[in-house]
């Protein structure tokens, strides 16, 4: 009965150190939640912002002959990937990779350090990912889409619906179509439309990019905290069923060191 009381002893130890540890990290996600959604929103100003112009100058009819709204005959897809720099957030990065599994035969360009464990290298860090390492990365696909070695161009990411719910996702971002419903009445561009397009591409591609990496980081702070929330109510839930175990094994020890004395007295 001793060697019982004592294991449980360790394993309300083991849990209420673990329960630490989620709490801890639960209080750091908690502290990130706002400026991640601060910056989340800028970024997606920007980002519909920059479509609007995009889809004024793809609504004009000499547009259309724009690389950039050409399909080529590679006939290859590349998917930008995006997911987080660490574990312990739920379903996050499950839920990425998961929908990456439905493009097989795609080309993968990863970002955050889970990405990039499971499709090779890019870029580390998600967190971590600037306006410049966008510009760049932008720039090389747009360059790669014209000279035709893709065909199509998608991002997965992940939408924040609320702290509760985010949801994975896949958004096509070359080549660009048209929306008859958007027309340029009343905007003039200068030089001409398609010149402006061909220029604004890469910008365009860079503000999706940035507005899909910041609402990811966004939601894998939330999809962490209420992880670690539940994580932490699962251990302190442990804890009381082995702290009850503990106190009847310890019970019973009692128990029978009584019987033995009062058995031994008797004789």
């Amino acid at each position: 009965m001793g060697a019982d009381t004592k294991a449980l002893r360790t394993r309300i130890k083991s849990v209420d150190s673990t329960l630490h540890l989620t709490k801890a990290m639960g209080l750091v996600a908690s502290s990130k939640i706002r400026h991640a959604s601060e910056i989340m929103n800028k970024s997606r100003q920007y980002s519909e912002a920059v479509t609007e112009v995009v889809e004024l100058l793809t609504a004009c009819g000499e547009c259309r002959k724009s690389p950039y709204m050409q399909s080529n005959n590679s006939g290859k897809t590349k998917i930008i990937i995006i997911a987080g720099d660490r574990g312990l957030a739920g379903g996050y990065n499950a839920n990425v990779f998961r929908l990456a599994r439905e493009f097989e035969g795609a080309e993968f360009v990863p970002i955050g350090k889970r990405a990039c464990e499971r499709f090779g290298s890019g870029f580390l860090s998600s967190e971590k990912f600037t306006m410049e390492d966008g510009a760049k990365l932008s720039a090389e696909l747009c360059r790669e889409f014209v000279e035709g070695e893709f065909s199509k161009l998608g991002i997965i990411s992940t939408k924040y619906v609320s702290i509760m719910t985010q949801e994975a996702r896949i958004s096509w971002i070359l080549p660009l179509e048209s929306d008859p419903s958007k027309k340029s009445v009343g905007t003039i561009f200068e030089p001409d439309e398609l010149t402006i397009l061909n220029a604004a591409v890469p910008e365009y591609v860079n503000g999706k990019l940035m507005g899909y990496i910041r609402e990811s980081y966004a939601s894998e702070v939330a999809a962490r905290r209420m992880a670690m929330d539940s994580a932490g109510k699962n251990a302190q839930m442990m804890i009381e069923d082995l702290q009850l175990q503990y106190n009847r094994a310890r019970q019973g020890a009692i128990t029978q060191e009584i019987t033995e004395i009062v058995a031994g007295s008797g004789e």
